[in-house]
């Protein structure tokens, strides 16, 4: 079965989407494209890797890039990392979306607009409008940033409530280069389901725990199987000592199983089937071998 012939004057390109942390990112590409591919959170620097989201329609393929909100506050290694990723992203789209939030221009807002370059076209989209009461005050706050930079359209949208997405996506269409499509029709990411479900319980790790976690602790995939349509994971959350541990695990094992209960039933969301979720905390310094922690079972 052969596929249909691209038609004619057809669009696809990257998108990187950028700003400061905690301007909506991740929410408005996952909204963009229809399914969580990024992970979000009220803590700041969730994102870690440039995640791809991808949108196919008749006419158009949109390739979103995610990235790490751009650190301002600590020159360590990790951060310059993710700094880096958000350059590099920058010079190699075809379109980028420079996000900020309705009403609040900051000294990091204008950091993350000097990395802007002045050949590919940005379009200022200002997130979280529905939050603003007084509606007249939205032109002259969006007037006061185009002043500083040459931006190709101005747009107001609200990605959770997904106010004015189909308006930012035609306005995105019109900078799309004319190329055949990249990915399939039925893509939605390029990361594999192993990274997704990785991403699933860190965030959990983080909205569960909050500031207490250190951002080094990680999130790694053991052992992903699939049965028919059933996936087996085993994930380990590696943390730097024994206080972390038990901060995860939680009084008798409740915080940790439910992490383990809200990342199983968003992977199931996502993978479109059932899942076997079972994590354990283990301590960096010799986790490979510490078969102590609490294990957490995500599917009954």
């Amino acid at each position: 079965m052969t596929s249909a012939p691209t038609p004619a004057g057809f669009r696809c390109g990257y998108i990187a989407i950028v700003g400061r942390p905690n301007v909506g990112k991740s929410t408005l590409m996952n909204t963009l494209i229809g399914a969580k591919v990024s992970i979000t959170s009220r803590k700041a620097q969730t994102t870690r890797h440039r995640i791809t989201g991808i949108q196919t329609v008749p006419d158009a393929q949109f390739i979103y890039v995610d990235t790490p909100g751009f650190q301002t506050r600590h020159s360590n290694a990790l951060n310059k990392t993710l700094n880096k990723t958000v350059t590099n992203t920058l010079e190699s789209s075809d379109l980028i979306l420079y996000i900020v939030e309705a009403g609040t221009f900051g000294p990091a807002d204008q950091q993350v607009m000097d990395l802007l370059p002045k050949n590919v076209p940005v379009i200022l989209v200002i997130n979280k409008s529905d939050r603003v009461k007084d509606k007249a005050v939205l032109m002259p706050f969006a007037q006061q940033i185009a002043e500083k930079f040459q931006f190709t359209a101005i747009v107001p949208v609200s990605a959770k409530l997904r106010f004015q997405l189909d308006g930012l996506q035609n306005e995105i269409k019109k900078y799309l280069p004319e190329n055949e499509p990249i990915f399939g029709e039925d893509d939605i990411t390029d990361r594999s389901e192993k990274f997704l479900a990785s991403e699933i319980v860190r965030e959990k790790l983080f909205r569960f725990v909050g500031d207490e976690l250190p951002y080094t602790s990680t999130v790694l995939i053991e052992k992903f199987e699939q049965e028919g349509n059933l996936r087996r994971i085993f994930a380990a959350i590696l943390v730097e000592r024994d206080g972390h541990k038990s901060m995860i695990i939680g009084n008798k094992g409740a915080r940790l199983k439910e992490v383990s209960t809200q990342a199983r039933q968003d992977m199931e969301k996502l993978f479109g089937g059932p899942v076997y979720l079972e994590i354990w905390v283990k301590v960096k310094s010799g986790w490979a071998d510490n078969e102590a922690g609490l294990r957490a079972y995500g599917y009954e």
